[in-house]
């Protein structure tokens, strides 16, 4: 049986772990299980609270493992873009055995060369941003296995993180009894996800993640991570005064938000679309209280967008674009104010059967990055007990032959991991 590629992606996320199980199939995800527990134990991006997390970690693994039957040891786990440098490298590799020949492990050389590179004290390697191969005076982006020469080049681009921030995602992790397979900056996974890796190389594009608590921008341009930045207050921010007027829970107000369908507050009617008896009040919310309430903050929201981006959109007004992901992307009147942009600015909607939310883009972006640098690599870990893996597909397999049948997840699973005939 040929050996599943089965990952499990984490993101710590404000104030809720994400968990996705999927497989990899011809250079795409299919996803088995996602999984999102509450946890309080993340604030501005920092860990405040290990024990929470660690617990709100390990109970979205036993959930999953509980509906997939098998365990899950090793994760991708995602990073905050939090004081992201680059650091561009020229290595020199020659082939001194006398084949004259490139093979995998000249590459795994001068990659292992070049991450030994040390920016300071406070960043510590992450992840390869865009690496090139000059070859006999050709510049290529392939690997250049099986070219023949007496040595080559490796432009390599480099990411690096945070390290009092990586440490202390990373020990929650290892805490919870999984060993990490990878690191990967969430700023990144996401542009996996939504293309901007792979856009025009000569339009600049800022991915705009926004979250409950913050808000992260990346620019992206000629196949590279660039720089990010981060703004202080996310989503949360737009439903403030209703919040604490009538002491409304996040999960309340994050709802409220997506029933917003109007950019106009004057078209908003004033059809309650809240109700609920607390013992102290009665709340009632209509629409037009509610756009009226939030619709300001969410321009306010914009144009700290702008300000931040505002250089970039001077200097290629025309060509510069925003992309909006994450959570926030799921508040469907951010699509209706493209115009409020100072460039043009779209809403990237989530495809991928089973997570097509814009939370999980970040979690579904690791996988197509962990390919990427898994190229050099060459490691056949995958984030699961293979042993148990094997034996859940035997167990598919039976019950598809005998014709029995389960749940959403346990049919997902039949069309995915059934061995075809």
């Amino acid at each position: 049986m040929r050996k599943k590629k089965v990952y499990a992606t984490l993101e710590i996320a404000d104030q809720e772990i994400r968990l996705i199980v999927l497989e990899i199939f011809e250079g795409r995800n299919n996803v088995l299980r996602v999984e999102r527990v509450h946890c309080s134990g993340v604030q501005n991006q920092k860990i405040i609270d290990e024990a929470a997390v660690v617990k709100a970690i390990q109970e979205a693994c036993k959930n999953a493992q509980s509906a997939l039957g098998f365990r899950i040891e090793r994760v991708l786990l995602a990073i905050p873009s939090i004081n992201v440098q680059r650091c561009s490298q020229k290595i020199h590799v020659q082939i001194p055995d006398g084949t004259k020949t490139i093979r995998l492990f000249h590459i795994q050389q001068g990659f292992n060369k070049a991450v030994e590179k040390q920016l300071s004290e406070e960043v510590v390697f992450v992840n390869i941003n865009q690496e090139s191969y000059i070859v006999n005076g050709e510049q290529t982006t392939k690997m250049p296995i099986g070219k023949e020469c007496d040595d080559f080049f490796m432009e390599v681009d480099l990411l690096y993180a945070d390290k009092e921030t990586m440490y202390s995602y990373a020990r929650c992790v290892e805490q919870s009894n999984l060993q990490i397979l990878d690191v990967c900056i969430d700023a990144y996974a996401i542009a996996q996800e939504t293309g901007a890796l792979i856009a025009d190389p000569s339009r600049p594009i800022v991915v705009v993640d926004l979250e409950q608590d913050h808000c992260t921008l990346a620019l992206f341009q000629h196949g590279r991570l660039l720089n990010t930045t981060t703004l202080e207050h996310g989503y949360k921010a737009f439903t403030e005064e209703l919040q604490k007027k009538y002491h409304l829970s996040d999960a309340i107000c994050y709802r409220l938000l997506q029933n917003i369908f109007t950019e106009d507050q004057d078209e908003a009617g004033d059809v309650i679309c809240y109700i609920e008896q607390k013992e102290e009040m009665r709340v009632e919310i209509t629409l037009k209280e509610l756009a009226q309430s939030c619709l300001s903050k969410i321009r306010l929201w914009i144009s700290d967008i702008n300000e931040a981006c505002a250089p970039i959109a001077g200097q290629s007004a025309q060509s510069m674009r925003y992309v909006l992901t994450g959570q926030g992307a799921n508040i469907r009147v951010l699509s209706m104010m493209p115009s409020a942009f100072n460039a043009p600015a779209t809403v990237f909607e989530e495809q991928t059967i089973g997570a097509r939310d814009g939370a999980f883009v970040c979690g579904l972006g690791m996988a197509y990055a962990w390919q990427y640098v898994n190229k050099i690599r060459h490691d056949d870990k995958i984030s699961v007990n293979n042993n148990e893996l094997e034996a859940s597909i035997d167990s598919i397999n039976q019950r598809a032959k005998s014709g029995a049948d389960g749940g959403f997840t346990q049919k997902l699973k039949n069309a995915i991991l059934t061995e075809k005939e």
